[in-house]
C-alpha cells in the first residue's frame, strides 16, 4: 500500500501542477487578449456610470 500511495501521489502532484499552469495560462491569454481589451474598459468603468 506504501508503493501504490507513493506512486498516486507523485502522479497527482506531477500532472496536477501541469493542469494548474496550463488553466493558469488559459486565463491568463483570456485576460490579456485584445479582443476582450473593450470588454474588459466597459467592464471597469461600469461602477462609475451615472444610471
Amino acid at each position: 500500500m506504501n508503493e501504490t500511495y507513493r506512486a498516486l501521489a507523485e502522479f497527482a502532484q506531477t500532472w496536477g501542477l501541469l493542469y494548474f499552469v496550463g488553466i493558469f495560462l488559459c486565463v491568463l491569454a483570456y485576460a490579456l487578449s485584445p479582443r476582450r481589451s473593450k470588454q474588459f474598459e466597459d467592464a471597469a468603468r461600469m461602477p462609475l456610470r451615472e444610471d
